[in-house]
């Protein structure tokens, strides 16, 4: 069986294909992220469409296909034509946030205790409340009856596979579904302003989700919960960190856990495979590769080799630390007034300092969330990691020693497609290879010490960011 295995991710769609022991990336296409005004991000849904349709173009022939999407972005779009009535609002955008600060606390209890997620412009619920009280076209395609409103999996499996349905692990991430019966929640959809009968279903992560271009699409899920599958992790206290534009740390948890001990996390569906429901704590940092991203753009930084090899003595150690809060700060925190910090700089330091001081402040913001699981759900055996800076070893060897644990490095960095792939292999009765060959430990002699000063000095930035 030939399969593929779509990640629709934040920067770029990619589509794995695995097949007897071969498992390789067939394509991988960049899109445009615009910023139209102050904590606005958007996208092209359109441009996103035709990406995907050109990935499975350029896999050739088919027998199954998975897809993962990139979270708790979502749009509006005609249920009639397909036709989108609104840019992607990306997970990143800020736009609802004050309006969530005006929220009685009384308010933000409520959907905590129903979704067990905070009250934050991060999730999809407030961003589909403000489409529908501010977008006319969404105004009128609700008037008449032809508006849907979803997380971009939606869209993408009604354009394309004929089905307007989503996921139960992707639902759990909107601040909609109800967490314990796995299903919209009707005063939820009131609190935001979203009509519940214009949400998709909900469906278990393997199953049917339509049929794209003559292909039968077999599972579906979040794109990091689809990294942890490809992680191998499958039993409590085993978890994972991915590096993208974020840094997302889950690990599975033995039950469902409440937000009350939870510790800042976020409880979330890991996966439902029809045999019962499996769930796991998320902790997120915001800037990971946009942070990286800045540092180039605003010459700090020729490219991504500035930062490994680093021959001076680690920058905090030296007494030099950035904090990278460029959009604020994610669990265990939830503040995104928080700014980026950096402190310690004196006139003979270079760029190459505040390099080193960049990958050190995402390892420790890294280690300040998995300091966080410690209290809620322990980690078991090594760390799993992947992504673009789990390529640097300088990184890794100072993330193993902030952590005090070993880090695995998986030799395939492309874990969420592989996810993916092995979905879609456990809902045809499929094999897929193992891509372990490559993969490195790491091991470093633990310096607790230094996530201890950074925590500190990150929370000097919480409630500093000018407000407009």
């Amino acid at each position: 069986m030939r399969i593929g295995a779509i990640d629709q991710g934040t920067t770029s769609t990619r589509i794995l294909v695995a097949e007897g022991q071969s498992v390789r990336i067939a394509a991988v296409l960049p899109h445009a992220t615009r910023y139209p005004r102050p904590g606005w991000v958007e996208q092209d849904a359109l441009e996103l469409i035709g990406n995907i349709e050109r990935c499975i173009a350029e896999a050739g022939q088919l027998d199954a296909l998975g897809l993962a999407n990139q979270g708790e972005s979502c749009l509006a779009w005609d249920g009639a034509t397909g036709e989108p009535l609104t840019p992607i609002v990306v997970w990143q955008d800020n736009r609802t946030a004050k309006d969530l600060q005006a929220l009685p606390p009384a308010l933000a209890e409520r959907v905590t205790a129903l979704s067990f997620l905070p009250l934050d412009a991060y999730f999809s619920a407030s961003k589909l409340g403000w489409i529908v009280r501010n977008v006319p076209a969404a105004r009128e395609a609700l008037a008449a009856g032809r508006l849907r409103l979803g997380t971009t999996d939606a869209f993408f499996h009604d354009r394309l596979g004929g089905r307007f349905v989503t996921d139960r692990a992707t639902a759990s991430r909107t601040a909609l579904m109800n967490f314990r019966t796995g299903e919209w929640d009707a005063e939820l959809c009131s609190i935001f302003g979203v009509p519940i009968g214009c949400l998709p279903a909900i469906l278990p992560n393997i199953g049917d989700f339509g049929v794209m271009r003559g292909i039968p699409v077999r599972a579906a899920i979040v794109d990091q919960q689809a990294s942890l599958y490809g992680h191998g992790c499958r039993m409590p206290g085993e978890g994972k960190i991915t590096f993208g534009t974020g840094g997302f740390a889950l690990v599975l948890t033995e039950g469902p856990v409440v937000p009350e001990a939870a510790g800042g996390l976020l409880p979330t569906v890991a996966w439902d495979l029809g045999e019962g429901t499996s769930y796991a704590l998320d902790g997120g940092i915001y800037d990971v590769g946009s942070a990286i991203d800045w540092a180039i753009r605003a010459g700090i930084a020729e490219g991504v080799a500035d930062f490994d090899h680093f021959a001076a003595p680690p920058a905090i150690d030296r007494g030099l630390v950035f904090v990278p809060a460029f959009s604020g700060l994610a669990a265990p925190l939830w503040d995104r007034s928080a700014v980026p910090i950096i402190t310690g700089l004196t006139p003979e330091m270079s760029r190459r300092d505040l390099c080193q001081a960049l990958i050190e402040g995402i390892a420790l913001s890294a280690a300040g969330i998995m300091a966080a699981f410690a209290g809620a759900t322990p980690l078991s055996g090594a760390l799993r990691i992947d992504g673009g800076v789990s390529r640097s070893g300088y990184f890794v060897d100072f993330l193993s020693a902030c952590l005090g644990r070993e880090v695995l490095v998986r030799g395939f960095g492309d874990q969420t497609a592989l996810g993916v792939a092995a979905l879609v292999a456990r809902a045809t009765g499929a094999t897929i290879p193992g891509t372990d060959d490559a993969d490195r430990r790491f091991a470093a002699p633990p310096r607790p010490d230094r996530l201890a000063s950074f925590l500190d000095i990150q929370r000097r930035g919480i409630g500093l960011r000018q407000q407009d």
